[in-house]
């Protein structure tokens, strides 16, 4: 089970549901997970405040939007097998330096008080298994129904000790 399948799995209390993508565990890749993770749901969830500058950082349309970013810099496969109900494909650094570019990156990262390339390691962990966690059914959820499991998250990331 990742490192944010875990945290995913905590939070939620579904330890019996993990997510279909595996990585490695060790402090500081937990620290930065920690870090992203209420950058990363609320960008899926697409708030403007969720961390991400107002001047655009934000702008990548939510869960649908950022498939589709992936999918118009040729990652459309990777970004898919997210949603879906198979394995997950990875996702590099570099991938994710391709998708959000230099401005975003930095926006994310000083969001989470992260180095840049901290969160672009981050974000290639993140990524395919908050999308794979969010779309159990392998279809991205309304925006109503993902809006509230974000929020559900959130609330309990910011009311566990244990998960940061």
């Amino acid at each position: 089970m990742g490192l944010l399948s875990q945290i995913l799995a905590g939070l939620s209390g579904n330890a019996e549901n993990p997510s279909r993508g595996t990585r490695r565990n060790d402090s500081s890749t937990s620290q930065i997970v920690t870090a992203l993770l209420p950058v990363v749901l609320g960008m899926l969830a697409n708030r403007s405040g969720a961390g991400v500058g107002a001047g655009g950082g934000a702008g990548m349309g939510g869960l649908g939007g950022l498939i589709e970013q992936f999918a118009n810099r040729g990652y459309g496969s990777q970004a898919n097998s997210w949603v879906g109900t198979g394995a997950n494909e990875p996702l590099s650094p570099a991938m994710v330096g391709d998708v959000f570019g230099d401005d975003r990156l930095a926006q994310i990262a000083q969001s989470a008080g992260i180095s840049t390339d901290q969160a672009r390691a981050g974000l290639s962990q993140i990524l395919p298994e908050a999308i794979d966690h969010l779309t159990p059914d392998g279809e991205v959820p309304s925006m109503e129904s993902l809006s509230s499991n974000v929020d559900d998250f959130l609330s309990r990331l910011s009311s566990d000790p244990g998960a940061r």
